[in-house]
């Protein structure tokens, strides 16, 4: 049995444990309910909205908001449920998969957008679909239920995001986020107001990927992704911006959650402080390592998570939320045999500790409300990657340690943003931001020939202290049915060349009916260069800002309150990418997924001497429908996406950018038929990526760069969730099987070094996956 088919076997049979000695069905008669409690506010100014009026669609259950925006729905019966908030003069919002259960209330804000009552009877109704005036384009916001259902995503925040249009995945298994055609460095991640490097376990230095994220699902509220056209208060990124809303803890009483999956176990806990706070306390761990030895594999990776929050009403108008997240990860490598040394000589390792926290304060002030964030991020890397010779006397494999990296990058940052609704019609913010970052770097790259045979070599050491500022203003108003939002931002950065960019942005909505939106928008946008690509030579302090032009144009219609269809066209033009000096047909665009290390000759981390002389562009339409679950029991997502990326580095050949996959469709969709049972599946089909082949002899030649393609890779996920519902308490358990035909994925060559040959090996097909919870 080959290492594929043993692993697959270890995760099914140690799932299944736990899964079959749970409870059997509860056949009481008992008719068992639970509540849903929540605030209805003013999007632009956070005060509360009373006389709200809050109901359960489909039934005759609801409430109306008392002086706070508070409102409680009561003796609700347990089952999954659509609930639509409205008040006159505010567009009316709907938040579907409402899961009311025994276990713990269900907790919603609405945060609903003040409207002209002329203008009401010709205003797009959104209804299901959260809409922000400064984001018109290409955003989309999924909230708990829908990540969590999602087949194949194993409850990963952004795993989850793949199916949406305009996205890509680089490798099958990981998260590196391919964004419109852009490197998977170019994505923004924010954490309840907390700019956050990297939220995956084993990531990629100089980038923002992994195989699986850190941020446990159960504290998340919503997930808002921008594949493209963010406003000004988004910088130093170029492709996209995920934005995460962590939920507050229950306020009823102590609870908790406690999960066994496929890959790791843990326990939540929450409840009130004291009548005026609540607090979130989560801890997980992998037993990958456990599955790994078991399987024979010489390397064996593990990893910790932990997460903690609490949220604090000061007063009516001021509240306080700290947050702390910490994850650990460490690989062990075995070299007791041959076949584990040779193995282990193709794995870049890597432990890593992960810290983000911080402190946020809201303050309203009547007009508007200003939110002040204290920030912490601090990342230590240890990677290590060994080489392995044949010992002939001996008749044996030994290795060599060839490159190492430690590194610490610790970030400290103030940002406080500012948000006021001038008129009923206008909407202004404006906020500032610093940042302080300690770098230190400890590079050694033995002499190495690559696959192209240019010697590569390092030995660097690099310590400072950098500075990072940045400010921008942005309007939003309404002429008549023209919804326009203009703005700009300055950032700065003092360990470039040109330190300070300025980036304009505008953008437009016009409705043509109370269905159909046209909307466009225009931005520049600028991305320093990443801590690690300064260190190896002197002159990679001289790199410009990496910047690129955006063009977005498209609409969406509303077939019905939970029904849309959206079609949007983009261009991006790159400039001033860094590229290398030594190898001429490298541009950084092209690197930063996967785990890295010696089949890609080291190139994310930047070891070349570099010059901002790259430039590309990228350009593609993307088509969605999708379908809200709503009183019909039905949803579902379809996306067509077609990209094309080509970039140009210091050769002057004009080559496909590494990422570069035409054509990806996605359909997503579920049914649930009762309270008791869900049902999803998930089908993608992508088109392959350019890969540069290899000569006969393991060599390859530039002129063959990415000159050809990996057939195309298609897969099905199938996925059945099941609740068993007690007083109090809640049985949850799920089964979920990727690659359900199992087809064998298609990925660019590697080369047997021992052998002298292609290698054949054939990664994991089909996968189950069985999981369950008991929340309480």
């Amino acid at each position: 049995m080959n290492f594929s088919m043993k692993i697959m076997a270890l995760l099914f049979a140690i799932s299944v444990l736990p899964f079959s000695a749970a409870a059997q069905e509860q056949e009481e008669t008992l008719l068992l309910t639970g509540s849903i409690s929540g605030r209805v506010i003013n999007s632009s100014t956070r005060e509360p909205l009373p006389a709200a009026n809050v109901v359960v669609i489909g039934t005759s259950f609801g409430a109306a908001t008392d002086l706070d925006g508070v409102f409680t729905i009561s003796q609700l019966p347990v089952g999954v449920y659509s609930v639509r908030a409205s008040v006159i003069g505010y567009q009316a919002e709907v938040i579907s998969d409402v899961v009311v259960s025994t276990s713990r209330p269900a907790q919603l804000t609405f945060a609903l957008i003040q409207m002209d009552l002329e203008l009401d009877e010709v205003t797009v109704t959104a209804g299901y679909f959260r809409t922000s005036p400064a984001t018109p384009v290409s955003t989309i916001v999924q909230g708990n239920e829908e990540i969590r259902r999602s087949p194949g995503s194993f409850e990963d925040v952004v795993r989850a995001i793949s199916i949406l249009p305009g996205v890509a995945q680089a490798e099958g298994g990981r998260n590196d986020l391919i964004v419109r055609g852009g490197a998977p460095s170019e994505n923004l991640y924010i954490v309840d107001n907390i700019e956050v490097p990297n939220i995956n376990h084993f990531g990629t230095q100089g980038a923002a990927g992994g195989p699986t994220s850190y941020i446990n699902l159960d504290f998340v509220d919503n997930v808002s992704f921008s594949t493209g056209g963010f406003g000004a208060r988004y910088g130093d990124r170029l492709s996209s911006v995920m934005t995460i809303n962590l939920r507050n803890g229950r306020m009823d009483r102590v609870g908790g959650k406690a999960t066994i999956s496929a890959t790791q176990f843990g326990i939540n806990l929450e409840g009130p402080v004291n009548e005026n706070g609540s607090f979130l306390f989560s801890a997980r761990r992998s037993y990958l390592d456990f599955i790994f030895k078991a399987a024979g594999f010489g390397f064996v990776p593990e990893y910790w998570d932990f997460l903690g929050r609490t949220e604090y009403r000061l007063s009516d108008h001021d509240r306080l939320t700290v947050l702390g997240i910490l994850a650990l990860d460490n690989v062990r490598l075995f070299n007791e045999t041959a076949e584990q040394r040779y193995n282990n000589s193709r794995i870049l390792s890597s432990d890593q500790t992960q810290f983000t926290g911080g402190a946020s304060w809201q303050h309203l002030f009547g007009s508007g409300f200003v939110t002040t964030t204290l920030g912490q991020s601090i990342v230590r890397y240890n990677f290590g990657q060994q080489d392995w010779n044949t010992d002939y006397e001996n008749d044996e494999i030994v290795i060599d340690d060839i490159f190492r990296n430690n590194s610490l990058e610790h970030e400290t940052s103030l940002r406080s943003d500012i948000t006021m609704q001038l008129t009923r019609r206008t909407e202004f913010s404006f906020g500032v931001q610093g940042k302080a970052i300690r770098f230190i770097a400890d590079v050694e790259l033995d002499t190495i020939v690559d696959a192209y045979g240019e010697t590569l070599y390092t030995d660097a050491y690099f310590d400072t202290v950098s500075y990072k500022a940045s400010a921008y203003a942005q309007i939003s108003h309404r002429f008549s049915y023209l919804r326009w939002t203009v703005g700009g931002r300055f950032d700065y950065f003092n360990m470039i060349e040109n330190p300070v960019a300025f980036s304009p942005r505008v953008s437009v909505s016009y409705p043509l009916t109370p269905h159909t939106n046209l909307n466009a928008s225009f931005g520049q946008y600028y991305q320093s260069p990443s801590n690690i690509w300064l260190v190896a030579y002197p002159e990679n302090r001289n790199l410009d800002y990496i910047g690129v032009n955006q063009v977005i144009a498209g609409f969406d219609h509303l077939f019905r309150d939970d029904s849309r269809m959206s079609l949007e066209l983009f261009y991006k033009d790159y400039f001033d990418y860094p590229t290398s000096l030594l190898r001429p047909y490298l541009v950084m665009a092209n690197t930063g997924a996967g785990y890295g290390g010696v089949d890609e000759g080291f190139a994310s981390f930047g070891l070349d001497p570099l010059s901002s002389g790259g430039e590309g562009w990228a350009r593609g339409f993307e088509i969605s429908l999708q379908k809200r679950l709503s009183d019909s029991r039905w949803y579902g997502l379809f996306s067509l996406s077609y990209t094309e990326s080509m970039f140009t580095a210091l050769d002057g050949e004009e080559r496909p950018g590494a990422y570069d996959q035409r054509w990806i469709m996605n359909f997503g969709g579920g049914f649930i038929p009762n309270e008791n049972w869900e049902f999803a599946a998930k089908f993608r089909f992508a088109t392959g990526k350019p890969y540069t082949p290899y000569n006969p002899d393991g060599t390859k030649s530039v002129i063959n760069y990415f000159g050809e393609r990996v057939d195309a890779n298609h897969s099905l996920d199938l996925r059945a969730d099941r609740r068993w519902y007690f007083p109090n308490w809640v049985l949850i358990g799920y089964i979920d099987v990727q690659n359900v035909y199992a087809f064998e994925s298609n990925s660019p060559p590697q080369w047997d070094y021992r052998n002298m040959r292609v290698d054949e090996e054939s990664s994991i097909t089909i996968l189950p996956s069985i999981g369950i919870s008991v929340e309480f």
